[in-house]
């Protein structure tokens, strides 16, 4: 890698998403695997579907050893700006209200408790009826 590296925004980096030229972008840097695509060991698809985003997550989810790792200095082409790559939310789930146990209606609670017992006294009675016939 050089000291002067060339910037790219994400756009820019977008466009190369074919078979014949495929550029991504890991860890904040711009990588052409063009000439890696036959020879990745997961198949040029898995490559091909991170273009056009951040890979970072991808790449390090699969858990690439230190070889490949050392590998990508040679595809190498410069930096992203990372002002054109969007920022990633935290998922925060929706508001709930709290379910409060004391509001259940006293049928339900006692559903609660006569349904699994009908269903075991059922369950005992066809057990004694066939081992009786």
């Amino acid at each position: 890698m050089g000291s002067e590296s060339k910037f790219f925004t994400l756009a820019e980096v977008s466009e190369h998403n074919s078979p014949k030229d495929c550029w991504l972008v890991v860890e904040g840097k711009v990588y052409d695997v063009t000439k890696f695509l036959e020879d990745h060991p997961g198949g040029d698809a898995v490559l091909l579907s991170a273009t056009g985003k951040d890979a970072t997550d991808d790449f390090e989810d699969v858990g690439h050893s230190s070889t490949a790792k050392a590998m990508m200095d040679e595809f190498y082409v410069g930096e992203i700006d990372t002002s054109t790559v969007l920022n990633k939310t935290k998922y925060t789930p929706p508001k709930q209200p709290h379910y409060n146990q004391e509001k259940t209606p006293k049928f339900i609670k006692l559903l609660q408790f006569l349904v699994p017992l009908l269903i075991l006294g059922l369950a005992v009675g066809i057990r004694f009826y066939t081992n009786s016939t």
